[in-house]
């Protein structure tokens, strides 16, 4: 199959550290072509892929000081992709919103990849065009917005081979691991907070987004001691893994409805138990009890922690490959791109035989 996989511009794919989006986009579209798909990934310039690769801006645009106007490059994007969208059998966008106009007028199958959460506003545009085929990454994701045309669930993954597995947490000192972006509702306030009362040490690592810069500034950085409370700042893989491969635990205080989380992904798949609120895809990605401790709010995680400590790591492991492996992922996709293709025949009338994968 000649597929087309769409990825935003704003960071490379993969991306060197914290990139959830575009760190699924590399590995379906490696995968596609390990399975003997024709791929073309539309990203940023300086992306590392197999696939053949296109773009319209020479590096991610977070890392480029020159541009004034995202938006720019983002339109140009579409128009690269507009004027060869006829050599491929599917499209698959993972751009949000502002492909929809475009997309919509394409003789080209497509599917949409709703990597985000939905809100009032970007609700109301998902609603104009909600004849589109979707793909949502977690069930709980479609249950925040409108009603969609959605031919599947398709769960992130982890790349199994890329994250170590580690039998046993770092003792010299212990600590409790926090990997996300460093944004009210990704909790790292209350992170702190945990440490603090429980005399925990904590290493964090993470972007700081402009939007989250005065947060970052206010509530954060003051705390930040360099003993107890370690801020590593925006961290390669590497560093990644070895943050959560030796924490005893993974906190993740979410306070908003995570639409799925890849962060307790890449702690269980290393052995590390996540404790974490119950939020959002929270209950579809952390098994309770058995790989994680799920607590109703972010004050409840100081009394959990012995509990969270007895897990079993080889369990957490052993979970992460059985459900969110590479393979899965992309068996998942392979089948909506064919509900995809068959909606498209049956709405215009075509009755060829499916599209081969080869």
């Amino acid at each position: 199959m000649r597929i087309a996989q769409v990825s935003p511009l704003w960071e490379r794919v993969p991306p060197p550290g914290y990139g959830g989006i575009e760190l699924v986009v590399s590995q379906l579209t490696d995968e596609l072509v390990r399975r003997g798909h024709d791929v073309t990934l539309f990203a940023s310039g300086d992306s590392i892929t197999i696939a053949k690769l296109k773009s319209v801006a020479p590096q991610a645009l977070r890392l480029d000081p020159s541009v004034e106007a995202p938006i720019v490059y983002e339109l140009l994007q579409l128009a690269q992709i507009g004027e060869v969208a006829d050599e491929f059998d599917l499209i698959h966008f993972h751009t949000g919103m502002i492909t929809f106009p475009v997309i919509d007028t394409y003789k080209t199958p497509v599917v949409h990849t709703m990597h985000g959460r939905f809100g009032n506003d970007i609700s109301k545009a998902y609603a104009r065009y909600s004849h589109i085929p979707h793909i949502s990454i977690s069930n709980h994701q479609r249950s925040s917005g409108p009603e969609m045309n959605y031919v599947a669930t398709v769960y992130n993954s982890v790349k199994i081979e890329d994250y170590p597995f580690n039998p046993k947490a770092a003792d010299d000192p212990p600590y409790l691991g926090f990997l996300g972006r460093l944004s009210k509702e990704k909790g790292p306030h209350h992170a702190i907070r945990i440490a603090r009362e429980t005399g925990w040490n904590l290493k964090m690592a993470g972007k700081v987004d402009v939007v989250d810069r005065e947060f970052f500034e206010q509530e954060i950085a003051p705390q930040i001691d360099g003993k107890q409370i370690q801020y590593l700042g925006e961290v390669t893989h590497e560093q990644k893994v070895e943050l959560l491969s030796k924490a005893s635990l993974t906190v993740f205080p979410i306070i908003w409805p995570e639409p799925f989380g890849l962060v307790m992904l890449e702690s269980m798949c290393v052995g590390t138990p996540v404790i974490a609120t119950n939020f959002g895809a929270v209950p579809e990605v952390v098994a309770d009890k058995r790989t994680g401790i799920i607590c109703a709010n972010p004050e409840d995680m100081d009394a959990l922690i012995p509990e969270a400590l007895k897990l079993s790591r080889e369990e957490c492991r052993k979970y992460v490959e059985e459900t969110f492996s590479v393979p899965k992922m992309v068996d998942g996709y392979e089948a909506a791109y064919q509900k995809v293709l068959e909606q498209h025949k049956s709405a215009n009338g075509i009755t060829s035989a499916p599209v081969s994968a080869v």
